[in-house]
This record gives C-alpha cells, sequence and structure tokens, in this order.
C-alpha cells in the first residue's frame, strides 16, 4: 500500500496521455470503482482506529491531486479544441454577406394581392372594417331577420358576457361604408372572417372577398361583366364560363349563385372551356346579387334612386382552383412542407 508508488505511477502515465479517450481511461483506472486509490479505502478495515485516521487522510489527499490534476488536464484539452475551432471558423467581416435563402410568400397573400391588383385596375377602393363585430353591422343592417339559421351558436362565434360576436362574412364592411359616405360606392373588402365549422371544405376562420357598387344605374349586366373579367384575369384565360342559377341570400334581390366552368385534364381540375364540349362541368364558386332595398334602407340611401350589386366570394376558394391545392386546412396547418411545395417568390 505504497501510495507513493500510485502517485509515481500516476503521474508517469499523465504525461504520456494526449486526448480526452487517453485521460478517462487513467480516471477509470485510479478512481474508478476499481481502482488502485479506491481500492485502498477497502483495505481501512484491516487497521486499527488510529491507523484507519492517519492512512484515510492520506488517501483522501492523494484522491484530491489525482482528481485536480485529471481536471486540469481535460480543461487543457477543452481549451485547445475550442481554439482549434475559433481558428477554422473565423469569419472575414469585409467578406460579402453570405447569401441566404429568399422567403416564400404563402398562397393566401398572392391571392389577395392579385385580387387587390385587379379591381385596382377595375377603379374600385379597398376598405377594411372590425372582426369583432355587433348584431346590427353583422346581421340587422343586412337584412338578416332574428330567427335566421346564421344567428344561431352553430355558425356565429358569441362573444362572453357580450353582445358582441366574430363577424361571419366582410359584408359589416360594406355596411359601414354605406352608412360612413353617399353614393355612388365602388368598393371592396378582404378580411378573415369565423364560423362555426370545419372539414375538408370548411375552417373556422377563413378570408373572403366581398366587392360591391352603388350608384342610379347599376344593373345585374354590370354585375355579371365584372365578375366575368375579374375572373378571366384571375385564372389568366379568355374563356371563363360562367353559370347563374337563381338563389336567396337576405341581403340580395335577386340573388344568384355563380358556377365557373372546368374540365379535367389528367385528372387535373382546368378552368375554362374544354376542346370538348361534352367534358365540360361546373362548380359553385360565388354569391352575388342586386342589394336588398331594405339593406339600402338600413343605411339610410334612397332606394328608389339608387341600386346596386354586392358579391362574396372566399379567397382560399380561389387559391385552391388556381394552384390545385385540394384541402383547405392545409392553409393553415404551419406545415413548412406545404409553403415549400406551393410558395411563391417574390
Amino acid at each position: 500500500m505504497n501510495l507513493d508508488n500510485i502517485a509515481q505511477d500516476f503521474n508517469s502515465k499523465l504525461v504520456k496521455i494526449t486526448n480526452e479517450s487517453q485521460l478517462e481511461e487513467a480516471r477509470i483506472e485510479f478512481l474508478g470503482k476499481k481502482g488502485q486509490i479506491t481500492v485502498l479505502f477497502s483495505q481501512l478495515k484491516d487497521l486499527s482506529v488510529d491507523e484507519k485516521k492517519s492512512f484515510g487522510a492520506k488517501i483522501n489527499i492523494l484522491r484530491q491531486e489525482v482528481t485536480s490534476k485529471i481536471t486540469e488536464k481535460k480543461e487543457e484539452f477543452a481549451d485547445e479544441s475550442l481554439n482549434k475551432q475559433l481558428i477554422s471558423e473565423t469569419l472575414d467581416v469585409t467578406a460579402p454577406t453570405r447569401p441566404t435563402k429568399k422567403a416564400l410568400i404563402h398562397p393566401i397573400s398572392k391571392v389577395t394581392s392579385e385580387i387587390e391588383e385587379i379591381f385596382s385596375n377595375f377603379g374600385f377602393n379597398f376598405a377594411q372594417g372590425p372582426e369583432i363585430e355587433d348584431d346590427f353591422h353583422n346581421f340587422t343592417a343586412l337584412n338578416i331577420p332574428e330567427d335566421h339559421p346564421a344567428r344561431q351558436m352553430q355558425d356565429t362565434f358569441y362573444l362572453k358576457n357580450s353582445k358582441n360576436l366574430l363577424r361571419t362574412h366582410t359584408s359589416n364592411t360594406q355596411i359601414r361604408e354605406m352608412l360612413e359616405g353617399q353614393p355612388p360606392f365602388k368598393s371592396c373588402s378582404l378580411g378573415r372572417v369565423f364560423r362555426r365549422d370545419s372539414d375538408q371544405t370548411h375552417t373556422p376562420m377563413f378570408h373572403q372577398f366581398e366587392g360591391f357598387m352603388v350608384d342610379e344605374d347599376v344593373t345585374m349586366q354590370n354585375l355579371r361583366w365584372i365578375l366575368e373579367k375579374f375572373l378571366n384575369e384571375f385564372f389568366e384565360i379568355d374563356n371563363v364560363e360562367l353559370r347563374f342559377r337563381p338563389s336567396f341570400f337576405p341581403f340580395t334581390e335577386p340573388s344568384a349563385e355563380v358556377d365557373i366552368g372546368y374540365y379535367k385534364e389528367n385528372g387535373v381540375i382546368k378552368i375554362g372551356k374544354p376542346k370538348n364540349p361534352a367534358d365540360q362541368k361546373f362548380m359553385e364558386i360565388l354569391g352575388c346579387g342586386m342589394i336588398h332595398e331594405n339593406v339600402l334602407k338600413n343605411c339610410n340611401i334612397d332606394s328608389a334612386k339608387y341600386q346596386g350589386f354586392a358579391f362574396g366570394i372566399g379567397v382560399e376558394r380561389l387559391a385552391m382552383l388556381k394552384y390545385g391545392i385540394n384541402d383547405l386546412r392545409m392553409f393553415f396547418e404551419n406545415d413548412i412542407r406545404f409553403l415549400k411545395h406551393y410558395g411563391f417568390e417574390e
């Protein structure tokens, strides 16, 4: 049990260690569970009380010295590694900046920009309305009766302990525009709307685009021309086919649902007229109509002098049709793979 021999053995091996792996082997050899120094403590039981105190203290001193030297050596290796890293990773601050990957534009943002550009060229202005709305601007002013299904909890998000709600359409902007101004109006609104619905073609929050026009000589013919012109430019074709079907909306009379013509080519939906008329199909794309006289009266507009049209369409629906996206929920799942595939460079 010669402590000097153990210390000498450790020091001779320490000077030959060149890496952390060898250092760990030395630590185990001397300080591990079966290490040379650790084993000495098990031999104290064979000594007298006085010898235990004396020899135990010497073992502790040796263990502390060995531990200290191993720690110092370990720090030396860490410093060497850091210095090598700093040398290899130096940054030349005078060099040009590193090229970075361009950010991609979300399809919703892309479609929104396209809509704004097209309708600005048509002479429409764009207005914004609040997303938290009251009953009057969201329902009553739009000629929606108190017993209308749209008011029920399964369709509308009502705020707790409040008379307000999350708007179910952007028509509240139309009402505010007409209440705050005087005809003629030629305005659009784009924004988020909220309804209690969620599946492959519906989400609780989505984006709606709405346009309306009020003047003395506005007709259904003006409405059809605007929609045809817009959809031709948006889908970048010259032969959009629209089908107007009579429908009912409380805020328009007459009202129509508009179907757009499409065909399938290799399983992909194409907007427009096919070469073979038999391949022509239709799908609903928007709702529209002439603004109901009650809506004009609610906004203090003389319905005997002025008339107008209004239409509304989902921004996500436009994006799905133009870019071949088949699930509405993909827009909001924040999956980076979706943006990499459907995103656009600025």
